[in-house]
């Protein structure tokens, strides 16, 4: 095995595991229990919303081959397209949507510590609206160029 291939080892093996569904649809769960915490104020699960994030891509195991779920696909497209070097956050389309992504999700976790539970459920699904539109379209991105 080349120095190559034992470098790239360990980023095949986070994405392969990334891409169970399961993985995928557990982790969008990691943001609202996050918001739950800091409204709670409750450090611990604060911290298990983070242990959480930073455990999900790898505590899954690769998914069966057929499977061909809209996530299996959103993940391998997500690993396509930061392969293409084309980032996750910028003005140019689709990145604006993750970039918008970030203060709505910040303002979700302020209005979860302020304690306006409205405004951390509106702000919430904005952030989740603008991350799967994202990952939609960087799917049929990456379906356009596949065969499928």
């Amino acid at each position: 095995m080349d120095e190559h291939s034992r470098r790239e080892r360990p980023r095949d093996v986070f994405w392969a595991r990334h891409s169970n569904p399961k993985s995928g649809w557990s982790r969008t769960l990691v943001g609202p229990l996050l918001v739950l915490a800091l409204y709670r104020r409750d450090w611990r699960l604060v911290a298990v919303a983070v242990l959480a994030a930073v455990v999900n891509p790898v505590a899954f195991p690769p998914p069966d081959e057929d499977v061909d779920s809209w996530m299996t696909r959103a993940v391998r497209a997500e690993r396509w397209w930061l392969g293409e070097g084309r980032g996750t956050v910028g003005l140019g389309w689709p990145n604006v949507l993750n970039a918008l992504n970030v203060p709505a999700f910040a303002y979700a976790l302020y209005a979860a510590y302020e304690r306006t539970p409205a405004r951390a459920v509106v702000a919430l699904a904005l952030s989740t609206a603008l991350k799967l539109g994202w990952i939609e379209v960087v799917a049929r991105r990456y379906d356009a160029t596949v065969e499928r």
